[in-house]
């Protein structure tokens, strides 16, 4: 009897009628908060796959290098689903202040612990944006005077190719942080060299011989301004300079082919190229 009661009971109207309202009152709240959850993730998912190619396309036409562009658009897509979270966190009543100060926090102490990781992090970004150097390049760093042909730049560290074939890896953040000097940033580069000649010889005619070597060497840019002239009268000697150009590639194969011929024109034209000597006098008195 008890249980047809029960039954009968939980049949009615009435209870059908409050078990109606309060799914109702849930819907009206949580519910409605979820339906529109659900909607701005499905709708932002779409817009940031949208944004992402758009701004992926945009860096394809500005040619960035391919690294630089993967952590880009993997910065841009972690902070736009950050935002979508914190607006579907919020929607559904649950609070976000304590959470973003509990991320804030802890995105605090990781930067302390990483410092130095994220400085060369960091280094590496402007490097393959700003590109003050690519792989091929030889280059100095100044702050340890480290120099040698590049041949990998990743996003912490650039390795470097000595000239007697030692690998030098250099941090990111140092290249970054101090000055340095990229040799081969232009394709040509200007020889000078200095040559010392005594004070009996012809100026006139030294420089002339100077300037007969250099029209007679082919990797020398005939083109460009050549100077030949006095540059100082020292204590011993008149100091003749000379400035050519000549490509990158045959800078040193200049330098050392106008040396030689320099001094091979002198010998045969009987210029002198003072030197250091020592004249010593012995006085032999006898008392």
């Amino acid at each position: 009897m008890d249980r047809l009661i029960t039954a009968a009971a939980f049949w009615s109207e009435e209870n059908w009628k409050n078990i109606f309202e309060t799914i109702l009152d849930w819907f009206m709240t949580v519910g409605k908060n979820l339906i529109i959850a659900v909607v701005i993730l499905i709708v932002g998912n779409k817009l940031i796959k949208w944004a992402l190619k758009l701004v992926g396309n945009s860096f394809k036409k500005t040619k960035m290098e391919p690294i630089v562009a993967k952590f880009l658009l993997s910065l841009i897509k972690f902070a736009l689903y950050f935002v979508i979270a914190i607006v579907v966190i919020g929607i559904l009543g649950i609070p976000t202040t304590s959470l973003v100060a509990a991320l804030s926090a802890a995105g605090l102490t990781i930067g302390l612990a990483l410092q130095g990781s994220l400085s060369n992090f960091a280094g590496g970004v402007l490097i393959l944006l700003f590109k003050p150097f690519v792989i091929g390049d030889y280059i100095k760093e100044d702050s340890h005077g480290n120099e040698g042909t590049v041949t990998g730049i990743d996003l912490f560290y650039t390795k470097i190719l000595t000239g007697d074939n030692k690998a030098v890896v250099i941090p990111n953040g140092t290249l970054a942080n101090a000055s340095l000097t990229n040799y081969t940033a232009q394709e040509k580069r200007r020889v000078e060299l200095k040559i010392g000649i005594s004070y009996d010889s012809d100026i006139k005619f030294a420089k002339q011989t100077l300037l007969d070597v250099i029209n007679n060497t082919e990797t020398v840019f005939k083109d460009e301004d050549i100077v030949v002239a006095v540059d100082s009268l020292d204590e011993s000697q008149i100091t003749m300079v000379t400035r050519v150009w000549a490509s990158t590639e045959q800078y040193w194969n200049t330098r050392w082919e106008l040396l030689e011929k320099f001094k091979e024109a002198f010998d045969r034209n009987g210029i002198e190229i003072p030197f250091n000597q020592l004249s010593v006098t012995i006085n032999d008195k006898q008392g």
